[in-house]
């Protein structure tokens, strides 16, 4: 499993380094046992992270109201949970090269 990814309880626990204001929303490799995600929207009222659920949600193929960012809310370092059942998608992800 990746450094970026750790299983709490009944959640998967995604750190990510968020780079918000990018032309495209897109995974960007890994920075300090980070998975990086350039974001498409600016990081002001919530847009980013609103952004950044939206795209984990596509990406993963899950229902956006279960992604939650748990830690650094207003901060490029966060901590996203994720639902259990998409652990293999996202290895895969990760793994694969993006």
């Amino acid at each position: 499993m990746a450094g970026c990814i750790r299983v709490s309880d009944t959640r998967l626990l995604l750190d990510i380094k968020a780079v918000p204001g990018s032309s495209k929303s897109q995974i960007a490799g890994l920075s300090e046992n980070r998975l990086r995600i350039k974001i498409a929207a600016a990081p002001e009222d919530g847009k980013a992270n609103a952004e950044l659920r939206a795209f984990l949600a596509k990406t993963l193929d899950c229902p956006k109201k279960d992604i939650n960012v748990v830690t650094g809310e207003k901060s490029r370092l966060k901590t996203v949970a994720l639902p259990l059942a998409v652990r293999e998608k996202l290895e895969n992800i990760i793994t694969s090269g993006y």
